[in-house]
C-alpha cells in the first residue's frame, strides 16, 4: 500500500491502523513492530513513530518501555471508563445544541444525518452506521464551539468506534436502538429539554456500555 499526500503521511498511516484494530484484525496486546509497518506500507519509520503516537493519544496502542507499541486490551473496566466520560461529553454537546438553535435550518444537517442512518441500518452496513453516528456529533461541535471538547471527542472517537462495532457485529438488529434513541434526543433537543437530553442519553450508554459487556463475555 503506497500513501500520498506527505503532510498528511502519519495521519494516513494512523487511520489506517486504527481501522485495522477497530475490526479485530490486529487482536488485543498484538504487538506492532514499526520496521514491520515501514516495509509493509512503504513508508519512512519516522512517519510510522509518529502514527503510532497518535494512535496512544487515540487510547487504541500503548507504547510501552522495551516493548514497544502494542494494541490496548479491552477490558470491563476501560469499557465502562469510557462510557462514562463520552456520555457526559455527549450531554454537553446536546445541552448545547438544545441552547442555541434558532431557526428549524439549524437542525437540517441532523435530519440528514437521521435518514443517512436509516438507510445504512436498512442495508445492515455496520462501517457506514457507526461513522454516520459519529457525523451526528460532529454536526453539534459548532454549537458547543469549545475546542477543548472537541478535541477530548475526536480522541476517544476510534475508542468508541471499536467497542461499537465488536457490539454490533453480534447485535446488528442493536442499530434500531440507536435510531430510537437519536428520535428521542432530537425531539428533546427541539424542546430544549436538557433533563430529557440527559435522560436519553444516559439511558442510551448504559444500554450501549451493557451490550459491549456482553460481546465481550461472549468472546
Amino acid at each position: 500500500m503506497t500513501f500520498k499526500a506527505p503532510d498528511s503521511l502519519a495521519e494516513q498511516i494512523a487511520h489506517h491502523l486504527a481501522e485495522r484494530i477497530i475490526r479485530g484484525e490486529l487482536k488485543e496486546r498484538e504487538r506492532i513492530q514499526e520496521l514491520k509497518v515501514t516495509q509493509s506500507l512503504n513508508v519512512s519509520r519516522g512517519s510510522v513513530r509518529e502514527a503510532l503516537l497518535i494512535l496512544e493519544r487515540r487510547h487504541l496502542i500503548a507504547i510501552l518501555p522495551r516493548r514497544g507499541a502494542q494494541v490496548t486490551e479491552l477490558t470491563p473496566h476501560n469499557v465502562q471508563s469510557l462510557y462514562a466520560l463520552v456520555m457526559e461529553l455527549y450531554i454537553l454537546l446536546g445541552y448545547a445544541v438544545a441552547e442555541r438553535w434558532r431557526i428549524q435550518e439549524d437542525l437540517a444537517p441532523f435530519l440528514v444525518i437521521q435518514q443517512r442512518l436509516v438507510d445504512s441500518a436498512q442495508r445492515q452496513d455496520i462501517d457506514t452506521f457507526v461513522e454516520d453516528s459519529f457525523d451526528v456529533m460532529r454536526a453539534a461541535f459548532p454549537f458547543a464551539n469549545n475546542p477543548y471538547l472537541q478535541e477530548t471527542l475526536e480522541n476517544l472517537l476510534p475508542a468508541i468506534s471499536r467497542t461499537y462495532h465488536l457490539a454490533l457485529e453480534r447485535r446488528k438488529t442493536e442499530m434500531s436502538q440507536f435510531l430510537n434513541a437519536f428520535a428521542a434526543l432530537l425531539q428533546a433537543v427541539i424542546a430544549r429539554d436538557p433533563l430529557e437530553i440527559r435522560e436519553v442519553l444516559s439511558a442510551y450508554g448504559k444500554h450501549n456500555c451493557q451490550m459491549v459487556l456482553a460481546a465481550l463475555a461472549e468472546r
